[in-house]
């Protein structure tokens, strides 16, 4: 698929297949996509989990409220390190939150051209998720997806709006 078909398909999809697995070379190659990621300094101040074992994702849903994400065969977890990110000089900044993004931005972006449905999570409880991965105070994740083959009630929902370009762009 082209990558510009990718960017506007892919959406937000909140159901999923339970009975439908991704298969390993798929997921490879999503957690790949991931791994290649660029960050400040190539740092890569990540770890990426891919959570498949239905316990451990089971009781990850009990940090996020939406019931749907039970049904994800899947979820990803990219969990930052503080001190292995880089920081600029003169004001402190951590890129870290910036590079899980991208991390997390290459993986949905994988998914979608391999037909595989996410969404973009950060309304999780993140106490629970620290106590339920075993997160130390180093660590940090910032946002979750769930990975599953969409329904078809969800590839029937309303694309989501979007502004137009000159609402959000400007050439100088």
């Amino acid at each position: 698929m082209n990558f510009y078909d990718v960017i506007k398909q892919r959406r937000s999809i909140r159901d999923y297949l339970p009975d439908k697995k991704i298969p390993d070379e798929v997921l490879i190659r999503i957690l790949e996509a991931g791994r290649i990621a660029p960050s400040a300094a190539n740092r890569q101040p990540w770890k990426i989990m891919a959570i498949k074992d239905k316990n451990l994702r089971q009781r990850v849903c009990e940090s996020y409220k939406g019931k749907w994400l039970r049904n994800a065969p899947v979820i990803l977890v990219v969990v930052g390190y503080r001190e292995q990110a880089w920081v600029r000089p003169k004001d402190r900044h951590s890129s870290m939150e910036v590079d899980l993004t991208i991390a997390m931005d290459h993986m949905i972006l994988a998914a979608a051209a391999e037909g595989i449905g996410t969404c973009w999570i950060m309304a999780f409880d993140y106490d629970i998720l620290k106590q339920v991965l075993n997160l130390k105070d180093n660590q940090s994740v910032s946002c979750i997806t769930p990975l599953g083959y969409p329904s078809e009630r969800s590839l029937k929902e309303e694309d989501s709006f979007r502004k137009e370009f000159d609402e959000v762009v400007e050439i100088v």
